[in-house]
């Protein structure tokens, strides 16, 4: 329980449900949804589009998702793969041929087919109670009267202006008179409003042909890509099935490549080898096993992850033998050099939601463009922000993620959900890029190894090794980053916080959900 003599926020509770995301409009219109007879699956659209308004940095319905669903009455938890295709002219070859060791982030050859709007389009017809027109209702009206920037919003959008991630038309859409706008500033969206009535009434039509369609492919081929309407035409989103692993009698749930799920589930297998239950949970030694063990989760990762019909190795990163074989390589006292153990030099984030409903639905979504504004190109007519998840493959030769038409790249955003005794009893998701799966299991080591609640886990400080360098938050102790440093790790304290997350406890036993929401963003846990 919280210390009430210091800042910090309560775990939410509910009896009928609850959302939880990074903005308090999403959350409250979700409830909204759920009160006005939808169920969990219309309220976790409704968010999400909308959070595409509030946050379009972070996400939009040029974009791509990741879901897992957890229906009532049904066995088998649901993955849907949300994750658009390379258009069918990208070629490897090509991009080396002209010079490229790797694929330019800020370029249209890094921008994919959008895939969310697919894939909300599909879960509203086989799971929603709604409409889409009602779905979409709230975000149609935001979009044309606007939002105000919220703190933290601001805080990254000034910092995506500064970098210059914008260009092109995307700045007279994203900025005002070519700045960022400022904290309580509105902004308004009147041509996404348009665009969300025409899905509204055509469904994936209204978005994947006709006037969008084209205004998209035309933009994209005028800045030298190859996208086609024969690509946008072709079904993105599909059904697959969740993988598994266990932690201390826990099953973490993950969606499969092209996700890094399967990181997440290795890195929890590499710690299950250590008690780490007499620790600090920010002590030196509890931080130096978890950095050991995300190195090599990653590089494994790095080798093995992409396109879900190039992924031959899923099997062997997910075998409790590779598990403990990695497990010996760690020094409890002495880190660990991995040459090129993480791909991503620059911190990346998106947005993540939960929903749970009265008839425990549970909806654990990820929905993202990549880099801050994605590749920082828009369409010409609707302001259609384009994802750079392109990015995402190399130009090595022969590797599995070596880009290609018609191939997904691999993808950092991950859903995840826990399953205790065949009952799923939290979806749950941790933000920020690259470090989504050791926010993980980060997340899932402080409730099961530190006894901790959902929202104190989601609070306590994060780290990341990442390119060489172990980035600590500031509330790690000078002490503890002396500590760590003489174990060899080289300490960076990051000038941004590390990621965000959301979480829902389903205790089934007393019939209450508990959300938590992190303090990391502008948003909360609403339920009802």
């Amino acid at each position: 329980m919280r210390d009430f003599h210091l800042p910090g926020r309560s775990p939410v509770y509910a009896t009928n449900g609850i959302c939880a995301t990074s903005h308090p409009l999403a959350a409250q219109v979700a409830v909204q949804i759920l009160n006005g007879g939808g169920n969990a699956v219309d309220a976790a659209i409704a968010a999400g589009v909308l959070l595409g308004i509030c946050e379009p940095h972070m996400t939009g319905i040029g974009g791509d998702c990741f879901v897992l669903l957890d229906a009532p009455n049904r066995k088998d938890i649901i993955a849907l793969n949300g994750s658009g295709r390379a258009p069918a002219g990208l070629s490897a070859d090509a991009l080396r041929n002209d010079g490229f060791t790797r694929i330019p982030e800020r370029s249209v050859h890094a921008v994919t087919l959008p895939g969310a709007v697919d894939a909300f389009c599909i879960l509203s017809e086989d799971w929603g109670r709604l409409s889409l027109a009602e779905t979409l209702a709230p975000a149609i009206h935001y979009a044309e009267t606007g939002v105000p920037v919220a703190p933290r919003v601001a805080l990254d959008w000034a910092s995506a202006a500064r970098e210059g991630n914008l260009s092109g038309v995307a700045r007279d859409f994203y900025l005002h008179n070519g700045a960022a706008p400022q904290v309580g500033d509105i902004f308004r969206a009147p041509k996404q409003a348009e665009l969300l009535r025409m899905i509204a009434q055509k469904g994936r039509a209204g978005f994947y042909e006709g006037t969008v369609a084209e205004d998209m492919v035309t933009s994209l081929k005028a800045m030298g890509g190859t996208h086609e309407r024969d690509d946008l035409a072709q079904p993105q989103a599909f059904y697959t099935d969740p993988i598994y692993g266990t932690y201390k009698g826990i099953d973490l749930v993950e969606h499969p490549p092209n996700g890094q799920g399967a990181t997440a589930i290795l890195m929890a297998k590499i710690l299950s080898h250590f008690d780490l239950t007499d620790l600090d949970p920010v002590g030196a030694d509890r931080t130096h096993l978890e950095a050991e063990a995300a190195k090599l989760a990653y590089d494994a990762r790095n080798r093995f992850i992409a396109d879900p019909d190039n992924t031959t190795r899923l099997s062997h990163m997910l075998s409790d033998d590779t598990a403990e074989k990695l497990a010996t390589l760690i020094d409890p006292r002495r880190a660990r050099d991995i040459p090129n153990w993480i791909s991503e030099a620059v911190h990346r984030d998106t947005v993540y939601l939960t929903v749970v409903d009265r008839d425990r639905m549970a909806v654990s979504l990820i929905y993202s463009i990549f880099h801050a504004f994605g590749s920082g190109l828009a369409s010409d007519k609707f302001g259609i922000l384009f994802q750079n998840r392109g990015a995402g493959f190399n130009l090595t030769p022969g590797h599995p993620n070596e880009a290609g038409g018609n191939k997904r790249p691999m993808h950092t955003i991950i859903p995840g959900m826990l399953r205790e005794n065949g009952q799923v009893t939290m979806p749950f998701g941790v933000m920020g890029g690259a470090y989504q799966p050791n926010g993980h299991v980060r997340f899932l080591s402080n409730m099961v190894d530190f006894g901790i609640d959902a929202q104190t886990a989601i609070d306590t400080p994060r780290c990341f090794a990442d390119q060489g360098v172990l980035r600590l938050e500031r509330g790690y102790h000078p002490e503890v980053q002396a500590q760590l440093a003489a174990m060899g790790h080289k300490i960076v304290l990051t000038e941004t916080p590390i990621g965000g997350g959301q979480a829902i406890r389903i205790d089934h036993e007393r019939g209450i959900l508990i959300g938590a929401s992190d303090p990391r963003k502008d948003g909360c846990a609403i339920g009802y």
